[in-house]
């Protein structure tokens, strides 16, 4: 059933929203909020999760903190569509690449590189990147600020 459209009623929503601002919301204060038992709650994440709706959580590192200051944005152009999975699975194995996407448009695949500066930005493009088997030109893009950085809404 996953990947299918479904209904959610007015207190999924609520328990949705609660979650989605802070995954870390105690179930038993939402539940209290709502005026139904924690185990309804729980019921309710389950359901949704069986269907496809919650795809999981995870905890969120500001790569910041970790000296990661330059995010660019690269298209990969590719000689070959055949190429595709072959340079996927080299991308995987460069950490820095946080995001990959197979689109359509100018490049095969478009990619998200998080790296500590220019300098280490133009190694993993020039001594990883370009290096793939298929890769024949990358264009990058710098973010200079990122000025939106939510989910869909409910």
């Amino acid at each position: 059933m996953k990947d299918q459209e479904i209904t959610i009623d007015g207190i999924d929503k609520i328990i949705l929203k609660h979650l989605m601002e802070d995954a870390k919301t105690s179930i038993l204060a939402i539940a209290r909020e709502i005026g139904i038992s924690g185990a309804a709650v729980h019921q309710r994440l389950r359901k949704l999760e069986s269907n496809g709706l919650i795809l999981g959580s995870k905890l969120i590192i500001n790569p910041k903190v970790l000296g990661y200051t330059t995010l660019a944005y690269v298209g990969v152009h590719l000689d070959n569509a055949s190429k595709y999975a072959s340079v996927i699975k080299r991308l995987k194995e460069i950490p820095e690449v946080v995001e990959c996407h197979y689109t359509t448009g100018n490049w095969a695949v478009f990619i998200k590189v998080l790296s500590k500066d220019n300098t280490h930005l133009m190694k993993i493009l020039n001594e990883e990147i370009q290096f793939i088997q298929g890769v024949i030109r990358t264009e990058t893009f710098i973010s200079l600020d990122q000025q939106i950085n939510r989910q869909i809404g409910l």
